[in-house]
């Protein structure tokens, strides 16, 4: 099925996570000649995605009025960024903002007064497809931008909309940089293996075997994650040893709920 927007889609930032969402949205169908990418240095493979499809990505003249405005800049740049694209706003546009740490009315306060604008966070796994965003909207935003919106997420994986802004700072704490967490965890499991007596090269093997199958499987499985780790534990054999250490005092979970506050903290921060 083609994915049609009904207007032109002007796309900011042409970055790894900007060329992640056209990927996705090429995939899906959408007529590259509806597409304008602004972004004086795209990341190579963006560059070369784009080029394939003959989408330019250094014009001179925004789009008028497009349906949607995708900004994919770093937050550090948004200020000098957004002033540039309001000439370009129409009366139907909506702008989707997946720049962290910026605030709905942040973003409001550099585009003409009754914008509707949508702050979206998604995480690296959108690169394969596999990516989930949380996603909240200004009550600007009418039922078919935000049905616009999230047909555009929902290109690289699972949406979810927020109707309190302050919960995705929480929510970007556990999935956006959730991705960081889990790597971190396949490079100490593969350090630990080391330890072990294992070759580098087979504990590495086998710890990204390990994390990205049990990944896969409590993705496509009904069971709750602890139903599924109960179901690899026997009664005092070797995984309930390995669990007594990492369920004790001061073990992982709760150096994940001290990770995830100090994660939620510093967006909020950000946000401020």
């Amino acid at each position: 099925m083609s994915l049609h927007l009904g207007g032109p889609l002007l796309l900011v930032g042409a970055g790894k996570m900007g060329g992640a969402l056209l990927a996705g949205w090429l995939r899906k169908g959408l007529d590259p000649a509806s597409v304008h990418v602004q972004d004086p240095a795209p990341a190579t493979e963006v560059a070369a995605l784009m080029a394939s499809h003959g989408i330019p990505f250094r014009e001179t003249r925004l789009p008028s009025a497009p349906a949607v405005i995708v900004l994919a800049v770093k937050p550090q740049i948004i200020d000098d960024v957004l002033p540039t694209l309001a000439s370009a706003i129409g009366p139907s546009t909506v702008l989707l903002s997946i720049a962290a740490g910026r605030t709905l009315a942040n973003l409001a306060s550099h585009l003409p007064q009754g914008t509707a604008v949508v702050r979206a966070m998604p995480n690296t796994p959108a690169s394969i497809g596999q990516g989930m965003t949380v996603a909240c909207a200004s009550s600007e935003v009418t039922r078919d931008q935000a049905l616009l919106c999230d047909t555009l997420l929902e290109a690289v994986g699972d949406v979810i909309w927020m109707d309190d802004e302050s919960l995705i700072d929480a929510a970007t704490a556990v999935s956006g940089s959730g991705p960081a967490y889990v790597f971190l965890l396949a490079e100490c499991l593969a350090e630990a293996g080391v330890e072990a007596g294992l070759d580098p090269e087979l504990a590495a093997r086998l710890a990204r075997a390990t994390v990205s199958g049990a990944g896969e499987l409590l993705r496509r499985s009904d069971l709750s994650a602890a139903e599924l780790r109960q179901n690899v534990t026997s009664p005092k054999g070797v995984t309930a040893a390995a669990l007594a250490v990492l369920m004790g005092k001061d073990g992982f979970a709760d150096l994940l709920k001290r990770a995830v506050a100090a994660a939620a903290k510093r967006s909020r921060e950000l946000s401020s």
